[in-house]
Parts: C-alpha cells; structure tokens; sequence
C-alpha cells in the first residue's frame, strides 16, 4: 500500500495529472456514474464531482480512502461520493458505472493485482459501452549501458573493504530488477515497442514476448530498461520515455547476469516473462547474444525473480509436500482467538482468553488485545 506522502507526490506530478484530467473531462456528463478504482486519497472521485457527475464510488481497501471520505465532506460531495473500503473484486454496487478511472500501475502495470482488478471492473461493474481510463498501454524496451546502476546492484557483493567473501548474494540481487531512471545516450539499441496492453479487451494478466533488437553502436550491456506510454483517451495521454519529462514511475531496470560487452550489429535476443502468482508477478529473463553470422549464442543467460529472494532451508523444509506441520504457540494463540471470532464474543474477552491460556506469551492483557484487534481488522466482517 502507498503512504499518504507517495499520493501527494503522484498529485505534484503535473503530466501525468494534466493527462488524467483531460481524459476525465471528455468522458463525464451531467449523469455519469463513475468508479474510481483503487483511489487512494479520492482525487478522481473529487475531479468526477467537480466535473458534473452524478454519483462517484471510490473504492479502496487500505485505510488512506478515509482522506477521501474526509476530503468529500470538506468539498461538498459527501452526498455524491460513497466510499467502498474493500478490494473491487469483492465490491458489490447498486449500479453499474458509465467510466472507470484508475491508475494502480506501479513501475510497470504488471504490478500485483492490477489487471485482474481492472478485467473484474470491467466485466461486472461497467456499463456496456462504458469509458475506460486509460484505454491502453504501450511497453517499450532498450538494451543500456548503465555502469552506475549496475554497481549498485553488484558491487557490494563482489568487493568490500573486510576481505570477505560475499559472491553468494549476487545472484539474488542479480535476479531482482529495480526502479532507475536512464537518458537515452545510455542506450545502444534502439527502443523497442514489444507489447500494448488494451484494457477494453484484456483477459489474461501474464505476459510473454520476444525482444529482438541489433545493437546499434559498441559498448558494455548491463541489462535492458523497460517502460510505459499511456493513451488514457483518444488522443490524451503521457509518455514515460527517457528524456521526456520524468513521471512517478521511473523505469524498470533488469540487469544481465555479466555485463555484455556488444559490437555493432550484434544482435540481442530476450525472452520476457511475467506471471502472477497470487498477489505478485514472477519475472523471466531469458538473454541471447550473438556476434553477426553467428548461429550459436556468445552470451546465453537465464534469470528469474523467483531466484532473486533467498530461501532458507527450513523454509524449503516447511513447503515440501511431505512436511507435517505442527502449529507453534503463536499459531495456535491465533487459530483460538479466530474461532472466538463468531459474533458473540467481544475483543476484550477474546484477549482475557488469550492471556489465560498462553501466559508467557502475553505479559499483560493489552498485548494480547492488540494481536486480537490486528486479526479483527484483517478477518472480520
């Protein structure tokens, strides 16, 4: 979830918010129902009312739709916005929206549940015919030399001032891309449009592609940069490319295993993947490099987010499917405080049960009411 302080800089940044308005603008008449989906602060929602609309949900399941709901009353709109704490995809509304505006992209919009929240919105909560902003996402990539970016990453692990041997940890970082900003004399090829994203048609929220390019002057490949450009209406919307002006979202940096050093005409060969598994994306990043008349690769790498996170192996022990687990006494003080949770017992006397039965693990009742009061606010209804 964001901070407050990240939703006031996505609100400073003008191109983006420039964009946005405009779009919104062409959409809302005098009798839209509008959905601002995942709205943070309300900042849609308010524009939506300001613009002429009817009625506005704002639907957010983090605590931050609290300024929204302060921020309509202190507006004038609390009779036209109603606030829908909980995830869309559980969202039950009495009517069905004639615009859904949203941007719950991240750097990429392959970003957590994003694509399935906007295929759910879609498909249940949208008029047919309905407005969706954006309407579409263009993915663009290029191969740069960032030797900076890449120390950062490597560096550390590969020399230190103690004398240790740290080479363990590389390829954990060297399997995890980031968030960097690049200037196109980084690059050395030429940018790549690999993938549009149109969500009045997207099902599936994984992703494949091949990104061929041939490098178009010599020099030292770190990795490959990624980014997006929105068309939130026809004909509105924002570039993110390097060396436009900078936006929120920066740009999505996913470094090779070596760096490469290209000599021009050679050409680059990345298999690109994501899946989602369950609320995050596992990355794939297959990299070929070969010379000009060249069948067989010089460079032949293989990468994965799902090896950029270290693993312990009692952690691998208690996933195998031979394992039997056996609760420890914080799983059982939980397992006993959700069965208390039925309707008919207060936290109060959930959290004296809890202090009785697990005494060495709640020194006072207030601890053991707080990790009630936590399990209520994430399991209650």
């Amino acid at each position: 979830m964001y901070s407050v302080a990240s939703y006031g800089q996505m609100i400073a940044d003008a191109p983006r918010m420039d964009a946005y308005v405009t779009a919104l603008r062409r959409a809302v008449k005098p009798d839209s129902v509008v959905i601002d989906l995942g709205c943070g602060p309300g900042l849609f929602a308010l524009l939506a009312c300001q613009m002429g609309a009817r009625r506005v949900y704002a639907i957010d399941p983090d605590n931050v739709i609290e300024v929204a709901r302060q921020a309509a009353i202190a507006n004038g709109y609390e009779d036209r916005i109603v606030c829908v704490q909980e995830y869309s995809t559980s969202a039950t509304l009495p009517e069905k929206a004639d615009i859904i505006i949203s941007d719950l992209r991240g750097v990429l919009p392959w970003f957590q549940k994003h694509i399935p929240a906007v295929v759910d919105a879609r498909q249940r909560l949208l008029k047919p015919g309905g407005v969706q902003i954006p309407h579409k996402d263009f993915l663009w990539a290029v191969m740069a030399e960032v030797p900076e970016e890449y120390v950062k990453i490597a560096g550390p692990w590969e020399q230190n001032s103690y004398g240790l041997d740290l080479s363990s940890a590389r390829t954990f970082v060297t399997n995890s891309w980031r968030k960097v900003r690049v200037k196109p004399e980084q690059f050395v090829t030429e940018p790549l449009q690999y993938c549009v994203l149109d969500y009045k048609e997207i099902e599936n929220p994984d992703f494949a592609a091949d990104l061929c390019w041939n490098a178009s002057r010599s020099g030292i490949a770190h990795g490959f940069v990624v980014w997006f450009d929105s068309e939130l209406s026809e004909g509105v919307g924002f570039s993110n490319r390097p060396g436009e002006a900078e936006l929120i979202y920066g740009h999505a940096f996913f470094p090779l295993q070596e760096p490469v050093q290209l000599r021009t005409d050679d050409r680059i060969v990345v298999r690109l993947s994501a899946d989602l598994i369950e609320s995050d994306y596992v990355w794939r990043w297959s990299t070929q490099v070969f010379s000009p008349r060249d069948s067989e690769p010089r460079v032949d790498f293989k990468q994965s987010s799902f090896f950029g996170t270290p693993l312990s192996a009692m952690q691998l022990q208690k996933r195998a499917d031979s394992f039997r687990p056996n609760l420890s006494e914080e799983g059982r003080a939980t397992a006993e405080a959700l069965a208390l949770m039925n309707g008919e017992v207060s936290l109060e006397q959930i959290a004296e049960r809890l202090a009785k039965d697990f005494p060495e693990r709640y020194q006072a009742n207030q601890a053991a009411f707080n990790e009630a009061a936590e399990l209520s606010l994430k399991y209650s209804q």
